[in-house]
């Protein structure tokens, strides 16, 4: 053994690392030369018959890999560069660990989440307190087969008081800036509290008719230039009525054409006006963040959930909009990746603001029932046309 000193510590302080040398005395000076920059208590060796075995806790990893290198450079023993190389590999292999400045944390970096009594101290705490008492059942009911893959002409609110409670696997919709108008004719001029009021009967339905554990993805862009913050007021809506807060996903539609000055000031702190290139989807569930379903009914590769779950998704806007005669059309890659990210192959999606029929179209394409309620004849139509000539993906994953 060394007889180098060492601070007496638990070893399961530290992580052990073994490095078979059967020369390794030959090369002591070299290591404790090495090793006599770092604080003891972060990094330190001990040989053994066979080899040197390194004790590690906390490292600066970059400067010691440049005092390897220095030290490699100024040595011609192709054994003493391959030693000090393989104690390199070895702890830069190693990938779990936590950041603490310069340093990185082998050791303890994850008590938090090992904690325990981890789930007794998050209800203590208040893990989505503001929807802890909500009075959902927890009986899920099908959904009445005159509703399984339809498009319906109507108001939302009315059209979904036929539907039984807890029917409805996933939401997915972006809500129109006006009700009772065409798009064509839309007047600038918007009473909000009676836009408000209708969207939250509308929403209070929604809420009704999900099942327990299913969820609401709403996609909004808030009216900026009139301060009205819709994400947020909608949001607090859902919150109000026990759902849970699931997320928030940016989805960056990278358009800049919005002029530098508009509705603000120019080079001047009197009012700038910020711009925006995103839009948001706010994500809830009721009852339990848990969808129950039958794995074997997930269609979502691992290199789409390790993309998609990072909440800001990089996506063009829809322009084929003049297409379809519809002025405010989301993307089918937008709805497909809240699908494949947020329900099971035959689970049952509702959009109540189906306008031209993207979500119904990208549902069916995927295997999923599909309900889409429309207050436009014409629309409902477009949307009738689109499923036609939309194929089902029978690709396996």
């Amino acid at each position: 053994m060394s007889n180098l000193e060492v601070p007496q510590i638990v070893s399961s302080s530290y992580i052990t690392i073994k490095v078979y040398d059967k020369e390794i005395e030959k090369k002591k000076d070299i290591l404790a030369k090495l090793f006599s920059s770092y604080p003891k208590e972060d990094i330190y060796f001990d040989l053994v018959s066979d080899g040197v075995i390194i004790y590690l806790r906390e490292l600066d990893f970059f400067s010691f890999k440049n005092s390897i290198h220095i030290a490699t450079i100024n040595n011609t023993d192709s054994d003493v560069v391959n030693l000090l190389n393989s104690i390199l590999h070895n702890i830069e292999k190693i990938k779990s660990y936590g950041l603490k400045g310069r340093k990185r944390l082998y050791v303890g970096y994850d008590k938090e989440r090992k904690v325990r009594n981890r789930e007794e101290k998050e209800i203590i705490r208040g893990k989505y307190y503001y929807a802890r008492d909500n009075q959902f059942s927890k009986q899920n009911n099908k959904i009445p087969e005159e509703f399984i893959n339809k498009i319906i002409l109507g108001d939302s609110e009315e059209v979904l008081k036929k539907l039984p409670d807890n029917c409805i696997d996933l939401i997915f919709t972006s809500p129109p800036y006006n009700f009772g108008l065409d798009y064509e004719n839309h007047k600038d001029g918007v009473n909000w509290n009676e836009y408000f009021d209708k969207l939250f009967a509308i929403f209070q339905e929604c809420i009704r008719v999900l099942k327990y554990g299913g969820r609401i993805v709403v996609d909004v862009q808030p009216l900026f230039s009139d301060y009205v913050p819709i994400h947020h007021i909608i949001s607090n809506f859902f919150m109000e009525n026990k759902l849970i807060w699931k997320g928030e996903i940016l989805w960056d539609k990278h358009n800049y054409n919005c002029k530098y000055t508009a509705w603000g000031s120019w080079k001047s702190p009197s009012n700038p006006y910020l711009k925006y290139t995103w839009e948001f989807l706010e994500i809830f569930s009721k009852g339990d963040l848990k969808h129950s379903g039958d794995q074997k009914m997930a269609d979502i590769t691992a290199d789409e959930f390790k993309k998609w779950v990072y909440a800001k998704w990089d996506i063009q806007p829809e322009y084929n909009m003049k297409k379809y005669g519809h002025p405010a059309m989301f993307p089918e890659e937008l709805v497909e990746r809240v699908l494949k990210l947020f329900s099971f192959k035959g689970d049952m999606i509702l959009d109540p603001f189906n306008g031209v029929g993207t979500t119904t179209a990208v549902a069916k394409r995927l295997s999923r029932n599909y309900l889409g309620i429309e207050i436009s004849e014409e629309y409902c139509k477009k949307a009738e046309e689109r499923l036609k000539n939309t194929q089902i993906d029978t690709r396996l994953f």
